[in-house]
């Protein structure tokens, strides 16, 4: 049977202000050093059976580094994090980065049975990895070692819909850089690849989709008021052409869409410079 939210959350609403979760301490699992950059690992856990692992990036010599949170598409991992040479990456220029995983992934799909995963729990999985972005974002102020009046969100795919969703909620984000985002639900679930064809009736049923329908980022896109950047860089089988399309035309007028054709030349030709656009969002005087 499926998982039901924990008493105190809506998965159907997108923000924690009137059901507020409850944070246990955080555990500080490992701590790595390097000459210019630290690597936390630390454990943080608000909902039972599901401790959030977080890799907090901080950049040396720089005091109270504007943030930004890295969320990867369904099923990414986090093994990236644990890449030096990535995180030298994300810390450069004085930037605190922030990476985990969305629930039903890597290390937070455990004690299910395998019937039960990311798409066939999707309100469980979108809905409550959206409150832990705010959740996140709680923790970090109050450490106080980052500036989350200066925190952007990057996500791709399952984490771009997830940041949309945040964003929307929670007005500490200040920009939005969006990879192959899904969205528009009853069409990315009738023609997803990633969804299994012997599971697709199920997904397309009226009390699933019903169940979905308020955590459809096409219904919040227009509400994000920061400066967004929507890229596709992938043949459009995960996410269908068309809705790559909705998404597209959901999106507020300040966004800045690259065709696929020219973000894909564009990320072959300027790897090491990729984040660069969310990073000029955050420095001072341009915020929004």
């Amino acid at each position: 049977m499926a998982q039901k939210a924990p008493a105190g959350e809506d998965w159907s609403s997108i923000s924690i202000l009137h059901d507020p979760l409850k944070s246990a301490p955080p555990l500080l699992a490992e701590r790595d050093e390097y000459p210019t950059f630290s690597r936390v690992m630390i454990e943080l856990h608000w909902r039972p059976a599901d401790p959030i692992h977080i890799f907090l990036i901080l950049p040396k010599g720089r005091p109270k580094p504007p943030v930004i949170l890295y969320l990867y598409s369904f099923p990414s991992g986090t093994d990236r994090f644990l890449d030096d040479d990535f995180c030298k990456f994300l810390a450069q220029d004085g930037f605190a980065a922030v990476g985990f995983v969305s629930a039903l992934t890597g290390q937070r799909y455990h004690n299910r049975p395998m019937r039960e995963w990311f798409i066939s729990e999707l309100e469980e999985s979108v809905g409550s990895s959206v409150h832990d972005v705010q959740m996140i974002l709680n923790y970090l102020t109050g450490r106080g070692d980052v500036d989350t009046t200066r925190a952007g969100m990057f996500g791709e795919g399952s984490g771009a819909a997830i940041a949309i969703l945040a964003a929307a909620a929670d007005t500490r984000i200040k920009a939005l850089d969006l990879v192959d985002p899904w969205g528009d639900w009853p069409d990315w679930l009738a023609k997803s690849t990633l969804v299994p064809e012997d599971e697709r009736a199920d997904y397309l049923k009226p009390e699933f989709l019903k169940k979905v329908a308020p955590l459809d980022p096409l219904k919040w896109f227009a509400q994000v008021k920061v400066p967004v950047r929507l890229q596709y860089l992938s043949d459009p089988l995960v996410t269908p052409q068309a809705v790559r399309q909705l998404v597209m035309a959901a999106a507020p007028p300040q966004t800045k869409v690259i065709p696929y054709k020219d973000a894909v030349a564009q990320y072959k030709a300027a790897k090491l410079q990729f984040f660069d656009w969310i990073k000029e969002q955050l420095r001072p005087g341009s915020i929004h």
